[in-house]
């Protein structure tokens, strides 16, 4: 029997906890395979429909549009719905477009089934990382929160062995087969949610206090209450803009900025390894060998930096992972005619540093607002950094083109060093504080 002035905050991790994360993680999962698996179609898909250079990056560029408005729309329906209703949303999408795709006759029924994906890759973040952020015990928050970037990483290479398996054995018609997959992972995922209960610090906010207090006997046992959650129902209840104003606005401008300095590099290295390593004068196997690599190593970092977030800590771990990573994107453009092996050693220290700040993009927003905005935040979080993405995807070839690599990787530098100095000057220290302190605007 537990003390019935133990907080929940400061319970044993427990199976329900374990089958919560495997619940939101599996939409990390979902997403990384569903974002992926139009890359390894894109060349059956191409010839099979007749696409046009101009469709080719519609359909590519497709998931993240939607991913941009799902952002929104997830974020703002998760706080004004709950976290428990819009749970199902993104699974059900991920399994009716997913399948709809088999049938897929003309490049633009695929664009909009491409983007309703996207939808419900937005939806996903904001809904998935409140929910599990408002049940976990505070020395759980980030590592958990952290393993949600591995997941996706991991859903995005499982997606690249079953469709590789997928197009081998397929015949002409293995697009059709790769692209629907994913209603199978979507299906399984739509099934293992069953069963979640709301979260109760929403309810609490919705003022739908017995309601709240009976999720947390369900969860945590008779012995524990309302009284042992560390959540106080607001007197007066603030609108969005109300809570902007009153400070939030600042948090929210900080983890736009990190979020976005964080994944503009990112993406420009992971979609054009290739293309960057022989700009850098890496050919053959070099090449080849070096853009595993350094995919390899991104999910290395973020394993490390998972493993590190409660010992170093949030402020810290963000700082000096913005710091090295910086310097090494520095060092490439100052080396940018040197030899392969200095260049694959800086490629793979920036791969390894970012992790910090790449795992704190879902940890950061979940823990620096109240329970009525958590989960837009996120969303706006996820929207602003679809953007970042965008820019790093598509104007690196350009940028190779006209600036040169050196250049290219100075420019990089610079917005890791802009995500540097927004994590100096507004990067507050969360790890320690219950979720009700660490979003309270004193710390």
């Amino acid at each position: 029997m537990t003390s019935p002035n133990t907080s929940i905050e400061d319970v044993p991790l427990n199976n329900f906890h374990r089958l919560l994360t495997a619940r939101s993680g599996g939409g990390s999962f979902v997403d990384g395979y569903v974002l992926s698996i139009i890359g390894i179609a894109m060349l059956q898909v191409t010839s099979a429909l007749s696409l046009s250079e101009f469709w080719q990056g519609m359909i590519a560029a497709s998931a993240l549009i939607g991913v941009f408005f799902g952002g929104f729309i997830g974020g703002w329906l998760t706080d004004k719905l709950g976290r428990k209703t819009v749970y199902f949303i993104g699974p059900s999408l991920f399994v009716v477009c997913s399948l709809a795709q088999f049938w897929v006759e003309s490049a633009e029924a695929l664009f909009a089934f491409r983007f309703i994906i996207g939808l419900a890759v937005g939806i996903e973040y904001p809904v998935a990382t409140s929910l599990l952020v408002e049940f976990l015990p505070k020395k759980q928050r980030g590592p958990r929160l952290a393993a949600l970037t591995i997941l996706w990483f991991a859903g995005a290479a499982f997606a690249y062995i079953v469709g590789n398996a997928i197009l081998n054995v397929g015949g002409d018609d293995a697009w059709r087969y790769a692209l629907a997959s994913a209603a199978v992972i979507g299906l399984m995922l739509f099934l293992l949610r069953f069963g979640t209960p709301e979260s109760a610090r929403w309810l609490l906010s919705k003022g739908r206090d017995r309601d709240a207090d009976s999720v947390i006997k369900r969860v945590y046992g008779p012995h524990y209450s309302l009284r042992d959650l560390p959540e106080e129902p607001d007197e007066k209840k603030m609108s969005f803009g109300d809570l902007l104003h009153s400070g939030y606005g600042k948090r929210l401008f900080f983890v736009s900025v990190f979020w976005s300095c964080s994944i503009i590099p990112v993406f420009a290295v992971y979609a054009f390894a290739p293309k960057v390593l022989l700009a850098l004068n890496l050919k053959g196997e070099w090449a080849s060998y070096g853009s595993m690599a350094i995919t390899l190593l991104f999910v290395v970092g973020c394993v490390l930096a998972t493993r590190l977030i409660n010992t170093i800590g949030r402020r810290s771990m963000l700082i000096h992972s913005f710091l090295w990573s910086g310097l090494s994107l520095l060092l490439l453009a100052v080396f940018s005619n040197g030899n392969e092996l200095l260049v694959l050693f800086l490629f793979g220290a920036y791969a390894i540093f970012i992790g910090g700040a790449q795992v704190l993009q879902l940890v950061y927003p979940n823990e620096l607002f109240p329970t009525e905005i958590r989960a837009f935040a996120v969303g706006i979080g996820t929207s602003l950094s679809r953007v970042g993405a965008a820019v790093g995807t598509y104007l690196v070839p350009v940028s190779l083109q006209t600036l040169g690599i050196g250049n290219t990787m100075y420019v990089a530098a610079v917005v890791t060093f802009i995500g540097l100095t927004a994590a100096w000057a507004m990067a507050p220290e969360t790890r320690s504080l219950n979720l009700r302190d660490a979003a309270a605007l004193s710390n």
